[in-house]
């Protein structure tokens, strides 16, 4: 009985909070200057990083650029030793059962 009771009082807050909290997230007079501070923190981590990037180039270390790019030509080695292999056996396959 007294469960019952606290959840619908529960309930009756909750619903009223969420009524006024929603108007507010969707008011112009929050999501603007939200979206401002949210724009300039982007572009201030844009800046950082590009920086930040510069500067471990300049210490002649890879940066993360570099490293995607050797990643990246190293998986496609590895895609064309694959094919190769799978090239190979099935020539080998085919030289063992044409000669059997």
């Amino acid at each position: 009985m007294i469960w019952e009771t606290w959840k619908k009082g529960f309930d009756a807050w909750e619903n009223a909070t969420a009524k006024y909290l929603e108007g507010w997230l969707k008011s112009p007079l929050l999501l603007t200057p939200g979206g401002l501070m949210l724009g300039g923190a982007m572009k201030a981590k844009a800046t950082y990083d590009k920086a930040l990037s510069q500067w471990v180039g300049a210490l002649g270390v890879a940066t993360k650029r570099d490293q995607e790019r050797t990643l990246h030509a190293l998986n496609q080695i590895e895609s064309r030793l694959l094919d190769l292999e799978e090239r190979l056996d099935a020539a080998r396959n085919h030289q063992q059962n044409g000669a059997a």
